[in-house]
């Protein structure tokens, strides 16, 4: 199964808490295009109140899916206020964005609460966009290879081999999130083949060569095409470029 997949070239729009539902509805509309190259695959991610109706705008629509911004690390119960990956499954989302620098930051999610979230989103295999990054003092001290490489290991690389056909990377310097700072496309790509090989390293070549691996870091019309350009970046995880229809439609067509 494993040797029939080729790697997908992926946009996905980080919505973070924005957008009311009138808003979250103009924008979709906005984005959705017909005519898009067959080979992108377009993955919008609002709150979890707009899942559903995003989700079923999106269902017969060739290029596009839906994700979820987070799940719990809990099948279902007494958790007022959470959303499993059984009832995001349902409403046909087919991604979960896990680790994301925003819930290690504010929620303090601690790789064990990752790994236990990876777990659920598997048992309803869903894909996980897994997130990883570091921040400035660690890219300063030189110790950013160090960290993303600790990150992964102590968490999608507990997974089995068949597993990885539902991981998708996402490295996002967290000193180039929001600040208006973008890592220049070879400080990217530099990260990106250092993942690649540790995939490799760690499961085989095959493996390797058909996880994607996404840039989030300010990616935007200015700066998508030379990032998408290079060989081990896939596309991107767009935060505040996914809220202009313009600006991600253009970081879509980067390719």
């Amino acid at each position: 199964e494993l040797n029939k997949i080729m790697r997908k070239k992926l946009v996905i729009g980080n919505w973070k808490m924005n957008l009311d539902k009138l808003e979250c509805m103009t924008l979709v509309n906005e984005v959705i295009e017909p005519n898009l190259s067959d080979d992108v695959k377009v993955v919008l991610a609002p709150p979890f109140v707009y899942l559903d109706l995003v989700a079923s705008i999106c269902l017969d629509k060739e290029n596009f899916d839906v994700a979820a911004q987070n799940c719990s690390c809990n099948d279902n119960g007494a958790f007022t206020g959470e959303v499993s990956a059984q009832m995001i499954e349902s409403l046909n989302a087919k991604y979960i964005i896990l680790g994301h620098s925003e819930r290690r930051q504010n929620f303090n999610e601690s790789e064990k609460i990752l790994n236990l979230k990876i777990v659920q989103a598997l048992k309803y295999n869903t894909n996980i966009v897994f997130c990883c990054g570091e921040d400035i003092t660690h890219r300063d001290s030189g110790k950013h290879f160090d960290i993303i490489e600790e990150q992964i290991s102590s968490t999608v690389f507990k997974l089995e081999l068949k597993d990885f056909k539902n991981i998708i990377i996402a490295y996002e310097p967290i000193w180039a999130i929001g600040t208006g700072k973008t890592a220049t496309a070879d400080q990217a790509q530099e990260m990106h083949h250092f993942i690649r090989s540790l995939i490799e390293k760690k499961y085989n070549n095959h493996i390797s060569s058909i996880v994607p691996i996404l840039y989030g870091g300010s990616c935007k019309p200015i700066n998508s095409k030379e990032l998408f350009a290079k060989p081990d970046i896939d596309g991107g995880l767009i935060g505040g470029a996914s809220l202009n229809a313009k600006d991600f439609l253009s970081i879509v067509k980067s390719f």
